[in-house]
């Protein structure tokens, strides 16, 4: 009866569903099959109908098996979940888990602490104790691969690299949960493990609460005998045992673990198993319902009904299944919610205890040539039977390299197929196949295949801190350790790693066992062709081979090889010098070669050398011997013809021709041409045997030669425009290289002769570059110029911009490029022909574009394409876009004519046009060279684009313009049907079937050069003319043409002259433009000054081959008119520099702006029609805004007025100034340019006329900064005044009150010249010099130095003083206060004592330092107070009521007060001034605190400043005057000796007034009277808001807005960044204060500035806040809403927004805020928000709403006992006594925890007591004593 009660407990069944469905993951999957179809339900769930009572149900069942339609699948990935029950097979056993075989081909694994509790404890206490004990067996120890085992799925989790991962258990605890004490029946066969070893027998856990299994040792002793794995059973020990006897319900149950008892146990309808409980392993009988493609249903146990999926039928009979068929099988799973079971008929599985075949180890990676398609699956994959009879499965994705390529067709029953075995599934009894050629070929498949010392391919897979992890194939990962990521350690090798980067890496260790294995990236050992040295064994003496020193002591070097294999090298063998220190000369991970000089294979012991004995060295030259053959023979640059040899991924293996094949090169795939599309095409094309002419040896450096075939990369080494070595490198270059690397941040570019040199992001193109690898690939030819050169790290840095890179001839250059490209097709071209071997090669020879077709349509496509066949063109692919079908509209089949654009050979793709205005036949014009065209875009390939001439022809155009021109943005590309100009260069159509022509307009001569300005004058003149002018002579002609600097006169038809800009007017305007004065067309009268020869002239700088005649020079100048011409005007070169002569230093002449010449920097000027000048960049003007851009502010043609600064006979220029000759004199002003920039030093500035000075840091500006140097760059335009210039060296000064003296500016530091300006008691700023032992230097100047001892330095006592070092670096900006100043020996003694400086300590509190002073305080003093009485009292006299200097710790003196003082002991100094001290008293300075503390005891971190500031200005006043006056009466009786009783009464007076003062300070409510006080509260407590915003309140009562203001940016400034509440504080204060004061703009910029450096949602919130209280609702609302859109996740927000809305009486609002509120917020906030809504509705808005929110929350949520609390609180205070009551009743009659129904009777109780009456009290107590006695029944039954 037990368990027909536990399957119908009374009270009727619950129904279930029958169907359970998993959910689909879409992830990738770590399952045999790729499955798309979610697990269906395959039987009527009877997991609680008991067997006895089938029979009325079984019409239904009937009814259903007929319905339900047979969907059998193999288990995948996603059908299992957590709790699915499965039988799996041991795999593999490793230390800390069990790899296990599971159906259907995927696997799970058991770790160590999921065998089973007994086993868990042993590890726990073994993991305590932290010794090994004894009766802990390993995982090895007690399993066996091959072993079958009852498993539970605890979780399956996704793994780092998208798989799934099937954690599994095998406790018995787990796996019998539906098994319970009274189910056990005798012949059921459990899973359990050893639990302890007892004296007769053993506890074995079945895992059934209530059960004791026991195990007689005569029931085990066979099963021991034949698993031979000791005498005994061991604890975790996982065993098959069958029930032999049951007793006491269950309670006892006797076991047998007999080999043939468990082999024939069979699980029966006698033994009562149910759906609830059945385990997988139970042999079943069987009888097969249905038959279906993928397998077949049974029933069994006469109502369970189970699949056999296809894999699982018994291979020899899969094909005689029949329905009603009697059957053994075992069930494989047990699905948890489904209920699904799935059985297996395989023969291994029939007798429980037996175990799966195994695969042989050989065969395992193997490559089947032949094997059968025995059956093809469409959603799963294939069958086959391999070689051997056995049977193997391959995945659908394991059939073809891509789902594209796949071929059903290919795999009908019979087909033989290439396979190689990549896994055996133990529970399937199959092979896993693969047909993939890649992993048929692959080199390594599974640890096993790697050897030690193995060059691997591999991808970067991940980095972390210990090393990088590379991927060397699907199922093999290796470790790169940090130390051998390069050849040296790498601090960040992220920078050189990138995850997917290819990687060549060599095996140091490989253990198959574990799946270790480690890698090395380092090149030499990569490289290395010596022996590898991998055990002890090998190692005979004199062996040579490479290792890596893992570690450096005194005695020597550890060196390491592959295995772990170690030597050492002793001291005397590191090297033929002696050598001290070996850590200096070696490092970890260095690479070295040693020499073996013992070895003790036994011990381990390896002696090394790295001394190599000659023997050894030349036995290693041998080894070398044909590659420094081929060094010799093959020099860089040469160029040679090469066989290939062998075609592979990344290049082809050559041999040189000349060499009769004996030196093996290899060319890399993106060498064989400049042209990315070519390389790839070529390689395509290139066979075994095929010969390459004219390749260029590139490099031999690594294992062999490497060679290029890139036209540009030959051209620039036989041109020798090639540097062979880092020296021969100069700036501004153009050398030629390709790419060797892109990185992101920048691109590594090589060159011949192996210089390589990086191009940054910044310098990579002239666009903006966002990702590096859109705008360069690797291998690409590139033009880099030479930006710098680093000599010290061997450093050049590059630019690719195409503005710095290009000759400036775009269209030569293009063009070039576009030529080379098509020769290169020639050439493959060429070479298809001569082979010719496939039709395909043949087509697409013949093929050209302008070819015309006919052709059929195969197909339209949904874009619009059309793909066409032809009897021309088979095994092409030709397609015409939607635009190229032009208006036609094509149906499949029908015939055309279409135009061939352009043939793809990579892809064998052919572009065709229907478009009607191409196929038009028209007459073929004669096209000439250079002519322009308009064209429209046709077709875009990679490299260039085919166009069609408005002739109908069609040419072709580069796309780029340059190398370096790879990247376009999407508007800058070309698009089809878009008209441009194009410029044909070629006109004869070739082999390519196209002209040739470059994009944009061409020039109007295109054979003329391109001219200069000044050639323009003589365009016209082509022909050469003769003219009888004279000098003198008057000619009358009509202006042809204005230029700027000159205007062409037409003398007569064929004779021209010039008139000069010099030559138009007698007083020319300065800023004018004298040639605009005349007018094309106008008639002018002139006179021949002159004639040039233009072969010599300087004027033309570039000689002019048409134009040998002179040209008249005229002028029209009215003077030179009327006048005689005196001088002949002789214009040959020798006349000019006599010319030149006549010009004297000084003179000012009028000249004209020719142009400015940036590369040299200077203003090229012209005076006359035959002198120059040059107006060197610093002498074009004072002003720096012109110096800045000189070039916008001279225009050609401008006349200027310039200064002869020098006449020089040899040179042929003038040397001008346009702002006078400078002299450089003290106290002038002057512009420089920086030149340099040295910190914490200054500048070098260049200044007029080539001289340079120097500007201190002390001179850049009034105020000194942290970084002074921070604004100044080299190249900087500065004004400078010059200090002083004497012996030729310059200091210049850059401060604006040097510069505009009239400007009365506030000089914050002033200058300091000499040691008379510095005044003791003066507070200076100036940079930290150094720090040294006898204290910190401090500059003040350029000149002057002050020293600050170490006491002087900080309050705090430090015995570090690198500490000093780090708080004072050099350069630091601070503030000192001079305490003496020595002049005869120029000593300056300074503080940075906060007490002296007001500042803050330059030693940080949070340090947590002595204090000087409270050393002090230990001192006892009494001697010196009596010693220094007299000198107070002597300078109280003068008139110094108190001392304001604090003196050096060393120096301190401490007094006792009289009655005159303020009763504030002072700190003084005895050398100060009466003067200093009288002015120190009027600015009422700090008080210094008292040294000597026992007098009021105060707390640590108590501060006097604060309060003292308090009551100081009331207490001084009164305490001044009463001193003045008593030492006005009696000047002399301070100087009595007073008496010991005069003394005590002193002492006792002092005392008094002490108290009272510390009364006065203890006083909380004595507040600021003024700004002054508030400073000092603020100094000395300057992270508290409070204090700050006081002092923001007290300038707001004065309505002083704008201090108010300053007050708070200083807050905010001075506030330290860690104190952000405090700096909150401010930020919210200053919101206020802008609300109440300020403009809504103000009030937006501070809010902004605060959203910026605070949290954001904090400040929104304040100001919700500010405007609420200042009654701005409409701009809080609109706030609301903006922080509803920004922080919509945040729940506050929501409340606060509510708040607002209820206070506003807006409810309806309100309850649609909720709404949303909800739909934002996640789900497990949904209760909380509801419930706090309601909080504020009862409190602001509808009490009613509120009620019945609450209501429907607990409707929802009845076991929320935290909601009922809140709702009962709530009611209490504001329901009525009913109402409160009504809840009490429904809560406690809620079915919660005991514990939760104890605090609400408690909580009811207490609330009868106060409210009710005596009977309502006992009620209550009634009610809970029901509620005890019927919690207290229920336990009992």
């Amino acid at each position: 009866m037990a368990s027909v009660e536990e399957n119908f407990p009374r009270g009727g069944i619950q129904k279930k569903p029958t169907e359970g469905k998993t959910p689909n993951l879409k992830l990738e999957r770590d399952n045999l099959f790729d499955v798309h179809h979610e697990e269906q339900s395959r039987k009527r769930k009877r997991s609680q109908r008991d067997q006895g009572k089938q029979k009325r149900f079984k019409a239904d069942k009937i009814a259903a098996a007929k319905n339900s339609v047979v969907n059998i699948e193999p288990l995948t990935v996603e059908m299992l979940c957590e709790g699915m029950l499965l039988l799996g097979c041991i795999k593999e056993v490793s230390d800390y888990e069990l790899v296990i075989s599971l159906p259907n081909g995927l696997t799970g694994f058991v770790p160590v602490t999921q065998i089973s509790d007994a086993y868990s404890k042993l590890l726990s206490k073994q993991v305590d104790q932290g010794e090994l004990l004894e009766d802990v067996n390993s995982l090895s120890d007690m399993y066996s691969p091959g072993t079958l085992v009852r498993c539970v799925v605890t979780s399956v989790e996704k793994s780092a690299d998208g798989r799934r991962s099937i954690k599994l258990s095998i406790d018995p605890r787990k796996v019998n949960k539906g098994l319970n004490a009274s189910a056990l029946a005798p012949g059921m066969l459990l899973s359990g493990f050893v639990s302890s070893v007892e004296d007769h027998g053993y506890l074995i856990d079945i895992g059934v609460s209530g059960s004791h299994a026991f195990l007689s040792r005569q029931k085990a002793q066979n099963y021991i005998k034949a698993v031979k794995r000791g005498s005994d059973l061991k604890i975790g020990q996982n065993l098959n045992c069958v029930i032999v006897e049951v007793k006491n319900d269950g309670r006892v149950v006797h076991l047998s673990i007999d080999r043939s008892e468990v082999a024939a146990s069979l699980a029966t309808e006698q033994q009562n198993w149910t759906l609830s409980n059945l385990l997988p392993g139970l042999v079943v009988k069987a009888r097969v319902q249905k038959v279906a493609p993928l397998g077949i249903k049974v029933s069994f146990l006469s109502s369970f009904t189970g699949i056999v999926d296809f894999m699982h039928m018994d291979s020899e009979k899969s094909v005689n299944y029949s329905p009603d068929q009697a059957v053994k099988a075992c069930i494989l799973s047990v699905h948890p919610t489904s209920k699904v079971v799935r059985l297996t008929l395989r023969q291994a599985f029939l007798h429980p205890g037996g175990s799966p075949n195994q695969l042989s180890t050989d065969r395992m990676g193997a490559v089947v040539e032949e094997s059968t398609v025995k059956a093809f699956y469409k959603q799963f994959g294939a069958v086959f039977e391999l070689d051997d009879g056995m049977l193997a499965f391959a995945r659908l994705k394991h059939l073809s390299k891509t789902r594209k390529s796949f071929k059903p067709g290919a795999f009908k029953a019979g087909c033989k197929h290439k396979c190689r075995i990549i896994d055996y599934s133990l529970m399937d009894e199959m092979c896993v196949v693969s047909l993939k050629y890649q992993i048929i070929e692959a080199r390594f498949l599974q640890y096993q295949d790697i050897h030690t010392g193995d060059v691997v391919q591999g991808k970067v897979f991940s980095l972390k801190p210990i090393g990088m992890q590379v991927k060397v194939t699907d199922g093999i990962k290796g470790l790169v350790p940090s130390m051998h990521l390069a050849e040296v350690i790498l601090k960040q090798p992220e920078k050189k790693y990138n995850t997917g980067d290819e990687v060549k890496c060599r095996v140091l260790e490989c253990n198959p066992a574990g799946k270790k294995l480690i890698l090395t990236l380092k090149k030499s050992l990569v490289q290395s062709k010596l022996p590898v040295l991998s055990n002890y064994e090998d190692a005979k003496p004199g062996l040579i081979t490479h290792g890596f020193v893992v570690c450096v002591r005194e005695f020597g070097c550890i060196v390491k090889f592959y295995n772990d294999v170690k030597g050492l090298v002793p001291k005397n063998e590191l090297s033929s010098e002696p050598i001290s220190c070996p850590d200096k000369v070696f490092h970890e991970g260095q690479v070295v070669k040693v020499v073996v000089l013992k070895c003790e294979p036994q011990q381990e012991r390896l002696l090394l050398s790295f001394k190599l004995s000659s023997k050894s060295a030349s036995e290693d030259k041998k080894e070398c011997t044909p590659k420094k053959n081929q060094d010799v023979k093959y020099q860089i640059g040469e160029v040679v013809d090469v066989k290939v040899l062998k075609k592979k991924d990344h290049g082809l293996e050559v041999s040189v021709l000349e060499d009769e094949g004996n030196v093996i090169a290899w060319i890399p795939t993106v060498h064989f041409s400049d042209f990315v599309t070519n390389c790839k095409l070529l390689w395509h094309c290139l066979q075994e045997g095929d010969v390459l002419p004219r390749v260029m040896c590139l490099s031999d450096k690594g294992e062999r030669i490497i060679l290029s075939r890139k036209s540009a990369v030959i051209s620039a080494v036989q041109e020798e425009q090639v540097v062979r070595s880092f020296s021969e490198i100069q700036c501004g270059m153009l050398l030629t290289g390709y790419v060797r690397n892109v990185m992101p941040f920048g691109v590594f570019v090589e060159f011949p002769f192996g210089v390589t040199g990086l191009a940054p992001k910044v310098s990579m193109s002239d666009k903006f570059v966002t990702d590096t690898k859109d705008h360069f690939v690797v291998g690409q030819t590139v033009i880099a110029k030479v930006m710098s050169i680093d000599e010290e790290k061997q450093r050049v840095l590059l630019n690719l911009k195409v503005s710095e890179c290009s000759s400036g001839n775009s269209a030569a250059e293009s063009f070039a490029l576009l030529n080379q490209y098509f020769k290169e097709m020639k050439e493959i071209r060429n070479l298809w022909r001569r082979r010719g071997e496939s039709s395909t090669a043949r087509d697409l020879c013949k093929l050209v574009p302008g070819k015309e077709l006919q052709l059929v349509v195969q197909e339209v496509k949904e874009d619009g394409s059309a793909l066409f066949s032809g009897s021309c063109v088979t095994g092409l692919t030709l397609t015409a876009t939607r635009y190229h079908l032009g208006d036609k509209s094509v149906v499949p089949g029908e015939k055309t004519k279409a135009l061939v654009l352009h043939v793809d050979a990579l892809t064998s793709k052919v572009y065709v046009s229907l478009r009607e205005e191409l196929l038009k036949r028209r007459t073929k014009q004669r096209l000439t060279e250079n002519s322009q065209h308009s064209a429209i875009v046709q077709h875009i390939a990679e490299e260039f684009a085919i166009v069609s001439l408005e002739t109908g022809q069609l040419a072709a155009i580069p796309i780029a313009s340059h190398f370096n021109d790879t990247f376009r943005f999407d508007s800058e590309k070309l698009k089809v049907g878009q008209t441009i100009f194009a410029t044909l260069k070629v006109v004869k159509v070739n082999d390519h079937g196209v002209l040739l022509a470059v994009q944009g307009p061409a020039k109007k001569n295109a054979f003329v050069r391109v001219r200069n300005e000044s050639e323009t004058a003589l365009e016209e003149m082509l022909a050469p003319v003769k003219h009888s002018l004279s000098l003198g002579d008057i000619v009358t002609g009509t202006v042809k043409s204005v230029k700027p600097s000159h205007v062409t006169v037409a003398i007569d038809e064929k004779l021209t002259g010039s008139i000069h800009a010099s030559r138009i007017l007698d007083e020319v305007p300065i800023g004018s433009f004298p040639t605009y004065t005349l007018k094309a067309g106008q008639k002018v009268t002139a006179r021949v000054i002159g004639g040039r020869d233009v072969n010599t002239h300087r004027y033309l700088p570039i000689t002019h081959p048409h134009f040998t005649r002179t040209i008249p020079e005229l002028s029209i100048r009215p003077s030179e008119i009327e006048g005689k011409v005196t001088a002949m005007l002789n214009l040959k070169e020798d006349g000019a520099l006599k010319k030149l002569g006549l010009y004297s230093v000084g003179q000012t002449v009028t000249c004209f702006v020719k142009k400015y010449n940036i590369l040299k920097n200077w203003l090229e000027v012209e005076v006359d029609p035959d002198i120059r000048g040059r107006v060197p960049h610093l002498l074009l003007s004072l002003n720096t805004k012109v110096l800045k851009h000189p070039e916008k502010s001279f225009k050609n043609g401008q006349a200027i007025s310039a200064t002869v600064t020098r006449s020089d006979v040899t040179e042929t220029n003038l040397c001008l100034s346009l702002t006078g000759i400078q002299s450089l004199e003290q106290g002038t002003i002057t512009v420089g340019m920086v030149t340099k920039v040295t910190p914490h030093i200054g500048l070098i500035v260049t200044l007029p006329g080539g001289k340079t000075g120097k500007v201190s840091i002390f001179h850049l500006s009034d105020t000194y900064t942290e970084n002074p140097l921070g604004d100044f760059k080299v190249g900087k335009i500065v004004r400078c005044y010059i200090l002083s210039n004497k012996n030729g060296k310059i200091h210049l000064s850059l401060r604006q009150s040097r510069l505009n003296p009239k400007n009365n500016r506030k000089v914050e530091d002033v200058e300091i010249t000499c040691i008379k300006d510095v005044k003791k008691g003066q507070l200076v700023r100036g940079y930290v010099k150094s720090v040294t032992p006898s204290g910190v230097f401090f500059g003040l100047s350029t000149s002057l130095l002050g020293r600050i001892l170490f006491q002087n330095v900080s309050p705090y006592f430090v015995q570090k003083h690198s500490l000093y070092e780090k708080y004072l670096p050099e350069g630091k900006l601070l503030t000192a206060k001079v305490l003496g100043v020595n002049g005869k020996e120029k000593h300056i003694e300074l503080s940075f004592l906060p007490e002296d400086t007001g500042m803050p300590s330059v030693l940080p509190e949070s340090l947590g330092l002595p204090r000087y002073d409270a050393e002090e305080e230990k001192r006892e003093e009494d001697d010196r107070e009596k010693r220094e009485e007299l000198k107070l009292k002597t300078k109280r006299r003068k008139g110094n009521s108190e001392s304001e200097q604090e003196a050096k710790p060393k120096k301190r003196k401490i007094c006792p007060t009289d009655e005159n003082d303020s009763g504030i002991e002072v700190y003084y100094r005895e050398e100060e001034d009466d003067d200093q001290e009288e002015e120190a008293s009027k600015k009422k300075s700090k008080i210094r605190k008292p040294g000597e503390a026992p007098r009021l005891q105060v707390s640590m971190g108590f501060t006097w400043d604060e309060d003292m500031n308090a009551v100081e200005i009331p207490v001084l006043n009164q305490k001044e005057d009463s001193s003045e006056s008593e030492e006005e009466d009696d000047p002399q009786s301070k100087l009595k000796k007073q008496t010991k009783k005069e003394k005590e009464l002193e002492k006792q007076k002092k005392e008094k007034e002490l108290c009272k003062l510390e009364a006065a300070l203890m006083d909380p409510s004595r507040q600021p009277q003024s700004a002054d006080d508030f400073d000092r509260l603020v100094l000395s407590s300057p992270n508290s808001s409070i204090l700050w915003l006081q002092y923001m309140a007290f300038h707001l009562q004065a309505t002083e807005i704008e201090k108010a203001r300053a007050v708070a940016e200083r807050a905010l400034k001075t506030i330290c960044f860690r104190e952000e509440q405090e700096k909150l504080n401010v930020w919210v204060a200053l919101l206020n204060l802008e609300n109440m004061y300020g403009t809504e703009e103000t009030l937006m910029k501070v809010f902004e500035r605060a959203v910026q450096y605070n949290e954001p949602l904090k400040v929104f919130q304040h100001l919700c806040d500010i405007y609420a209280n200042s009654e701005k609702y409409k701009q809080a609302e609109e706030l609301y809403h903006t922080m509803l859109k920004r922080f919509r996740q945040e729940k506050s927000v929501w409340l606060k927004y509510a708040s607002f809305l209820l206070k506003q009486g807006q409810a309806e609002a309100t309850h649609r805020l909720l709404e949303r509120a909800l739909k934002a917020l996640p789900t497990k906030e949904h209760v909380d928000v509801i419930s706090r809504f309601a909080q504020l509705e009862f409190r602001f808005g509808d009490p009613e709403h509120a009620k019945a929110l609450f209501e429907s929350t607990l409707g929802s949520y009845p076991k929320r006992t935290d909601i009922w609390s809140i709702y009962m609180d709530i009611m209490i205070k504001q329901g009525s006594q009913k109402e409160v009551r009504d809840i009490f009743e429904r809560v406690i009659h809620l079915s919660l925890a005991p514990k939760k129904m104890k605090f609400f009777f408690k909580r009811y109780l207490d609330y009868e007591k106060k409210f009710g009456t005596t009977e309502s009290v006992l009620a209550v107590k009634r009610a809970a004593l029901e509620y005890v006695e019927t919690k207290s029944s229920r336990a009992d039954t």
